[in-house]
């Protein structure tokens, strides 16, 4: 990461090209002679003690024999460094990996993989930190289908489907697994719907007409009855579980250009972030003052792909995109204008998504061409 406003001279750039003359290509190792972080020197002026531990690694990789789009991160307190992974290949037969990261090794090791029609639109795990539940892990593409993780396999527990009057079914773009219940699922889809799931009873709640166009993300607030939708008509609405009938646009962009990606604040509801189609710029919402964004958060030279909060800040979020960076912004100043990031991540490829750990604060993930990256700040 490069440093940006405020932030210790001595903190470079971090790299994920491979050296020249290095076999593995990075290819599921860890490395730590690709970057300098802030008070690095002093590390290296203690590191003439022979009782002290090694530097734990900054970057570790995992390539996958395809191009990598769906991921998600375990929640699961017992695999912290757990990872699901979705390819993309434009034709149906399609995989899913499970990735567990062996700290010991200092690499990521497959622990399990299963065949998906079609790519998957999203990945993720069930949110259950103890781990008391069944390990379940969820994904969307033609249907919304749950799998059961084993031991030795992973089997499919369910596949949702609330059209059952017709052969054709309509894709599902994204999917929203309700933390504060984790009976509740909320998916979007490209007939303008959204449809509520109960996935202890495998029965549709509700369905509802969300938007003109088709939608394209759905997220819940930090509740069991709220959510929001984004979608291809420029708009972002929000809707209560307890009273249907109505539905609040809280934001509609410039000439109703499509929006992408909607991400909610799970430490301050009030904000939400979105970007438009081919757009190098992320939309801070503040549902207390709709229809204008309190903030846009201009860093990116190329169209953003994927946003996220950071999980246990309330002012931070991460963006990533076509022009192979992930800039970290800090928001605390608002409504001042945010003008540049704090931190900035050179990738080698285009990033298609990325993800913060929400156990382990100081890892994020990030997916670009066929590879798995997570990063430690």
């Amino acid at each position: 990461f490069v440093g940006g406003v405020g932030l210790p001279p001595r903190r470079k750039k971090m790299s994920t090209r491979p050296s020249k003359g290095d076999p593995s290509g990075g290819k599921a190792e860890a490395k730590d002679n690709d970057m300098e972080v802030a008070g690095g020197e002093d590390k290296k002026a203690a590191s003439g003690d022979r009782n002290e531990k090694p530097e734990k690694k900054e970057i570790y990789t995992y390539e996958a024999p395809w191009l990598v789009y769906g991921m998600n991160w375990s929640v699961r307190e017992d695999k912290k460094f757990r990872l699901a992974i979705g390819s993309f290949v434009e034709e149906y037969n399609n995989k899913v990996e499970i990735v567990e990261l062996d700290e010991e090794a200092g690499k990521f090791e497959c622990t399990g993989s299963f065949d998906h029609p079609y790519p998957t639109t999203k990945i993720v795990w069930m949110p259950d930190r103890p781990g008391s539940r069944p390990d379940l892990l969820a994904t969307t593409g033609d249907y919304l289908r749950l799998w059961k993780v084993g031991k030795d396999r992973v089997s499919m527990e369910c596949l949702l489907n609330n059209n059952k009057n017709s052969e054709f079914c309509a894709p599902l773009t994204s999917f929203d697994w309700n933390e504060t219940d984790p009976s509740i699922i909320g998916t979007s889809s490209i007939d303008t719907t959204c449809t509520i799931w109960n996935v202890e009873t495998n029965q549709a709640k509700t369905q509802l007409i969300a938007h003109d166009k088709e939608v394209y993300d759905i997220a819940f607030a930090p509740s069991a009855d709220v959510f929001a939708s984004a979608g291809a008509d420029g708009s972002v609405r929000m809707f209560d579980l307890r009273s249907l009938e109505h539905s609040t646009i809280i934001y509609e962009s410039p000439s109703l250009v499509p929006l992408l990606r909607l991400s909610w604040n799970k430490q301050d509801p009030n904000y939400l972030a979105t970007f438009l189609m081919d757009h190098k710029s992320v939309v801070i919402l503040d549902i207390r003052s709709p229809a204008e964004p309190v903030a846009e958060l201009k860093g990116h030279h190329q169209p953003i792909n994927s946003v996220a909060w950071v999980a246990h800040s309330s002012c931070h979020i991460c963006s990533g995109g076509d022009d192979c960076q992930a800039l970290i912004w800090d928001l605390s100043p608002l409504p001042k204008p945010i003008v540049d990031p704090i931190l900035a991540y050179n990738a080698e490829a285009e990033i298609n998504k990325l993800e913060w750990s929400a156990l382990q604060p100081e890892w994020v993930a990030i997916t670009l061409q066929r590879k798995l990256q997570i990063l430690r700040l």
